[in-house]
């Protein structure tokens, strides 16, 4: 008899570790019927022995190549938020504890689901987030560079841009304060610039080369305010957009719409729920604000919106109402094919 044989039941819920993952098996009634530990090197011959089944486990890193092996053998994995599944602990924590609390929860009719994710969306966030995480070393460089520069008395303009020029002037200027030991630790950090741009550069134009070759993606860049990485960054969090029953769930998703806090019949709305993918609502809303400064509104049906929006409301405010409205639009163009965003054309005399 083998040890730690699958038992016929109706679901498995996993708690997931590094090398050591808990598994608990719970019939249709939702009693306990197994209880199990295996590392990770045998636990896809204990799913490869048992029948098709559900499977359910949190979200975390692993959780999606899990996922998509458990798929290919036939299981239907359902993957769900930790914060979700906390309320279904019982007494206290421990790794079985959580496993029996997954396996409780995955049966839920109300409960939400994390989409299995392809691949390719996998490869394009991780471009996402390498960019993301060089952009944010570039800012504290800058920043960094900066500081000891007003250390000596040199003051250098705001922004990326200007600093990259005036920087080198004032290493040639000999008449300022500048030591020379800090005149070469500041040219050692400038190359380090130069090359984090460089890498920067470089993902950026991968992730444009991916967008180039997929049509949905192309169909997203004609919404106002969004570009390639928008564009990329979308289908990778959210795929084809089915588990968003309308556009409006998306952009609750994303956290665009007000927080509600209602009680007794009366309706209380706060500001941004910021729920979510914080960097897609990133994008999203600073493509937003460079739509409301640059945009021709004369040329786009959202021109007569946003000008009647913004004679009442802060431009914050109409930022964020923008950024709801992309999101929407892009539900749309995600979940149906061949859509587009169409402008209007200008108006004669």
């Amino acid at each position: 008899m083998i040890r730690n044989a699958p038992k016929n039941a109706a679901v498995f819920g996993i708690d997931l570790g590094k090398n050591v993952f808990h598994i608990v098996g719970t019939d249709a009634q939702g009693s306990v019927i197994q209880r199990v530990k295996f590392r990770r090197d045998t636990l896809l011959q204990f799913f490869e022995r048992a029948s098709p089944t559900i499977v359910g486990m949190e979200a975390c890193p692993g959780s999606q190549w899990l996922a998509r092996r458990l798929g290919a053998m036939g299981h239907t994995v359902r993957i769900m938020p930790a914060q979700f599944v906390k309320p279904y602990l019982k007494a206290n924590k421990s790794d079985t504890l959580d496993a029996e609390a997954i396996a409780e929860a995955v049966t839920r009719p109300t409960m939400r689901f994390v989409p299995v994710k392809t691949t390719d969306q996998v490869d394009i966030q991780s471009l996402h987030r390498i960019r993301d995480q060089l952009v944010r070393q570039r800012t504290s460089l800058i920043n960094q560079m900066r500081a000891f520069c007003l250390e000596y008395g040199v003051a250098i303009r705001q922004g990326a841009g200007v600093f990259k020029l005036d920087l080198p002037r004032v290493l040639a200027d000999e008449e300022n304060d500048l030591t020379p030991a800090i005149r070469r630790l500041l040219t050692d950090m400038f190359e380090d610039l130069r090359h984090l741009e460089a890498r920067i550069k470089t993902i950026t134009v991968e992730i444009e080369a991916l967008v180039a070759r997929d049509d949905v993606a192309r169909r997203l860049t004609t919404i106002p305010g969004i570009g390639p990485l928008g564009a990329s960054a979308l289908l990778a969090a959210v795929g084809d957009g089915r588990q968003f029953r309308r556009a409006r769930d998306l952009a609750a998703w994303l956290g665009l719409t007000p927080r509600e806090h209602s009680t007794g019949g009366k309706q209380k709305l706060l500001g941004i729920s910021k729920r979510g993918n914080t960097y897609v609502r990133r994008l999203l809303i600073h493509g937003a604000r460079s739509c409301i400064i640059h945009l021709d509104r004369s040329r786009h049906r959202l021109g007569e919106w946003l000008d009647a929006l913004q004679k009442r409301k802060h431009i914050n405010k109409v930022t964020v109402a923008l950024a709801n409205k992309m999101a929407r639009m892009a539900w749309v163009i995600i979940t149906r094919p061949g859509a587009l965003y169409e402008r209007r054309d200008p108006a004669l005399g």
